[in-house]
């Protein structure tokens, strides 16, 4: 049965972290995150917009957001008849790029569809390979070493079953020998956000000796040739993010030995159906998958939750509980983490969580009802 959408409501809303997160690009200290709600028949499915405040990670930010929804996205979607969800993404390919400001609104009809089907939207999505998934978390670069250190101790002691760390040129070997110096036998990785070139080979060599997971994205975001030639200097595995927008991406970045892991972002890649697209090439070439993080409201958390329940998302993911990040989530219940470092799934309809609409509308900074 077609699904008609009849309003796509668009939300701004305004965010306070718990604590700054810092990457290569800087820091972060509130998330300004826009919300896309897609109705058919008195039925709302949600979707979050993943880009950031500024052009660092890609070329969204949260103000090039709004115009694209309004001006390119919602003439193509609303009052068309989706035989699936699927179909969002070719409605919207004529727009060059902005994967993620499609991803958001095609998530929010995935959802939509789930509701209608009464069914969680992992089923709807063709997931269901675990009933609970892996969890790690993400941690950005601090003030010092010690309260690195300190961190990672607290995340250990919540059962998180991976560390991710964020490296950048002076902060990189040294503070990753003392890490590991400290905990020898944890799963740990770094993470570079392409904030590095092929000249630092030798430099980037110096790791192998930590033993980590993988290293990713160490050099240029649309980069897959030059991370093939690194690879094949390096004993850790490179896993590849910013470069990986689409499975032909990914194909390429298989066929020329760049990575031996790819992490999967919903909005990165457009949505879901390119997302299990992503998951397939990988699958049928033996490439492990996981799911990244961009400091997701519960409504993007939501779905990344139900991505990992496909059958190749084998390592721990940056899906981690709601209280790292909000004081106060927009879903009710907010994503718990169980002492082992996983999250339950949910059988409830749709995201799996109700959404706290007083405290979402609280933090609306401007709204728009597109018919």
């Amino acid at each position: 049965m077609a699904i008609k959408v009849d309003r796509l409501v668009l939300r701004h809303i305004r965010m306070p972290l718990v604590h700054f997160f810092e990457t290569s690009f800087g820091r972060t200290h509130q998330r300004d995150i826009i919300l896309a709600e897609a109705i058919a028949d008195d039925v709302s499915g949600w979707g979050e917009v993943t880009a950031g405040e500024n052009p660092f990670y890609n070329e969204e930010w949260t103000g090039s957001i709004w115009p694209l929804l309004i001006d390119y996205v919602a003439p193509r979607i609303l009052q068309y008849p989706f035989l699936s969800p699927a179909d969002v993404g070719p409605r919207t390919a004529y727009i060059r790029g902005h994967q993620m400001a499609r991803g958001g609104v095609e998530t929010a009809i995935w959802d939509l569809q789930a509701r209608l089907n009464n069914e969680p939207l992992w089923k709807t999505i063709g997931g269901g390979a675990r009933e609970e998934i892996p969890c790690g978390v993400s941690i950005g670069i601090q003030d010092s070493i010690d309260k690195l250190l300190e961190k990672i101790e607290v995340e250990l002691q919540a059962g998180y079953q991976r560390i991710k760390m964020k490296i950048k040129p002076g902060w990189d070997v040294d503070v990753v020998r003392q890490v590991r110096e400290r905990f020898p036998e944890i799963k740990l990785m770094a993470d570079a956000n392409s904030a590095y070139t092929l000249a630092d080979t030798d430099h980037l060599k110096q790791l192998d000796e930590f033993y980590l997971m993988m290293i990713e994205q160490p050099l240029a975001h649309d980069d897959i040739i030059d991370h093939a030639a690194l690879q094949s200097a390096l004993n850790t595995p490179i896993c590849l993010d910013e470069c990986i927008r689409s499975a032909h991406h990914a194909e390429q970045a298989i066929r020329l030995k760049a990575a031996r892991i790819i992490n999967i972002k919903l909005g990165r890649v457009g949505g879901f159906a390119e997302a299990k697209r992503v998951h397939d090439i990988c699958q049928a070439n033996d490439i492990p998958v996981w799911c990244g993080g961009m400091l997701e409201s519960g409504i993007g958390r939501a779905g990344n939750i139900a991505l990992s329940t496909l059958p190749n998302f084998v390592l721990p993911g940056d899906v981690s509980a709601s209280k790292r990040y909000w004081e106060r989530d927009i879903i009710k219940p907010p994503v718990e983490v169980s002492p082992q470092g996983t999250i339950q799934i949910s059988n409830a309809p749709g995201l799996g969580y109700e959404l706290d609409l007083d405290y979402l509308e609280s933090l609306v900074v401007r709204r728009e009802v597109l018919v």
